[in-house]
């Protein structure tokens, strides 16, 4: 008998143990906020109705459809612009502290310019998605800028690579700032600009598409970013944070980097890619300048090229003081880890921002994969990069404003996903406790199925599904969406917490 109980009590642990892995028995904070994001050209299709003018991903996924995996559109998408309603009411059961989604810029600005007609259609929808969220007790998290400019724009003056840009922006920010910000306390400039200006500008996996001048291009892009989110956060300082009371950041992807080895080059390689990806905007915001190593890198390599300067633009003194300190708290937007390993500098030709970096890259055979090809799940990467956050920048606040895993569709049980989530939950408590980060919020991506760039529909990180062959676009709530509402509603990843 007393076999039988010690039997029994080893399976039930191992039971307990299988079904929450290493999930951390912790409670999340009371002030922790939950989330989940959407994006507009991603879930709201509607792509011409109501007056919204053209951006560059209707006009990159319309004339250039070969690009994306399944030669689909955005068009249409979620069709969350006529379904709003259901979707909010979604937000209220599942529970969350807060909606994450962007505005269309062309749907509120059809030109992109704010001396040209404002689209009222486009202001009354995103008026009645914050009333409802208001009426629910859901807080906005609003992103100004999620990939999608005013093709207008592109056309007029080169977009991103003009600073001509800079203004622009600046109006239309300030156009939703009176709009909106009466009811938003929370304000993210650009999402991910590493990923605008990488793959807008250097090797054609985001719109615009433009590979003119690798090397040379994407920095630029990075320079005018850097400087229209300052002027903006400084107008909101100015002229809105006093009435409205809100916060404003930039949200910054990153993979965290693992040295291949404990080989010192190999550590420098690590570091070094995290300087050329996350450093790249955090350091001005939060230093004034460049981190040094991509300075010298790129200056070295670009008087071997035959420049007369770098290719990396510099900051006049002015620019560094608008520059420095523009953060109220930083997003990150994590999915999964990488190996970084030493490589010899390629020998000199023509500009490549490859060349500037010159690490080698790979994943672990062991990790576990998703319908992602890039997406390993690395828990533990989530842990260090946000240790490595604190330590190099000042302990900011972080949010984190993008985590998730995707499948290939058809999903429902999607235990793998739960599983995903558990673990980087679990990580975020020893973030929070053990490391001392300052991580106040967490956001899941994505609240639904949606287009997914260029990879189309064929991955989906929605925790609910969406049927696309359906003209109402059902959406149906997957497994995950269970445990992520017992989550938030317990603040907890096990079923007891300390």
């Amino acid at each position: 008998m007393i076999l039988q109980k010690l039997l029994f009590v080893f399976y039930t642990s191992s039971l307990f143990w299988k079904n929450n892995l290493c999930a951390d028995n912790r409670k999340f904070p009371s002030d922790f906020k939950f989330g989940v994001a959407t994006a507009s050209y991603q879930v709201e299709g509607a792509w011409n109705a109501d007056g919204k003018g053209e951006n560059i991903w209707d006009h990159l996924t319309h004339s250039q459809p070969h690009l994306v995996k399944d030669n689909s559109t955005g068009d249409i998408a979620c069709d969350a612009y006529h379904n709003s309603k259901e979707d909010l009411a979604l937000l209220e059961d599942l529970g969350v502290d807060f909606y994450h989604f962007s505005l269309s810029w062309a749907r509120i600005l059809p030109t992109g310019y704010t001396d040209g007609p404002v689209n009222e259609a486009g202001v009354k929808y995103y008026a009645n998605i914050l009333s409802e969220l208001e009426k629910r007790k859901i807080e906005a998290v609003i992103t100004l800028f999620h990939w999608d400019m005013p093709q207008k724009l592109q056309d007029d003056f080169g977009g991103l690579l003009n600073d001509t840009f800079i203004d622009v922006f600046a109006s239309y920010a300030q156009l939703a700032f009176r709009l909106f910000g009466s009811r938003v306390k929370y304000w993210i400039t650009f999402n991910e600009p590493f990923i605008m200006c990488q793959h807008g500008f250097e090797n054609a996996r985001k719109a615009p598409a433009i590979t003119k001048a690798p090397g040379i291009d994407l920095y630029t892009c990075g320079h005018v970013v850097l400087k229209a989110h300052a002027k903006t956060y400084r107008i909101y300082d100015k002229l809105y944070r006093k009435t409205q009371k809100g916060r404003i950041a930039i949200a910054l992807d990153t993979d965290w980097f693992e040295p291949a080895s404990a080989d010192p080059k190999d550590l420098e390689a690590a570091e070094r890619f995290l300087q050329f990806q996350f450093g790249w905007f955090a350091h001005p915001l939060v230093f004034g300048n460049y981190p040094q190593v991509m300075i010298d890198r790129i200056e070295e390599r670009s008087k071997k090229e035959g420049f007369k300067t770098s290719r990396l633009p510099e900051f006049t003194k002015k620019e560094i003081d608008e520059i420095k300190g523009t953060f109220d708290f930083i997003g990150l937007n994590h999915y999964t880890s990488t190996l970084a390993k030493w490589r010899e500098d390629i020998a000199i030709g023509k500009p490549e921002s490859s060349k500037d970096l010159s690490v080698s890259v790979s994943k672990d055979s062991s990790w576990e994969g998703s319908a992602s090809s890039w997406l390993k799940v690395v828990p533990w990467g989530l842990r260090k990069i946000a240790k490595w956050i604190k330590d190099t920048y000042k302990n900011p606040e972080i949010m984190i404003a993008e985590n998730g895993y995707s499948d290939p569709g058809g999903i429902l049980n999607d235990s793998r996903r739960i599983n995903y989530y558990r673990e980087y939950l679990s990580n975020v408590l020893k973030a929070i406790y053990d490391d001392g980060v300052n991580i106040t919020a967490y956001t899941a991506w994505s609240f639904m199925d949606n287009f997914e760039w260029l990879e189309g529909y064929t991955q989906k990180f929605g925790l609910y599904s969406v049927n696309f062959s359906d003209p109402e676009r059902p959406r149906t709530p997957k497994s995950s969406v269970n445990f992520y509402k017992n989550v938030i509603r317990t603040r907890c990843l096990v079923d007891r917490c300390l």
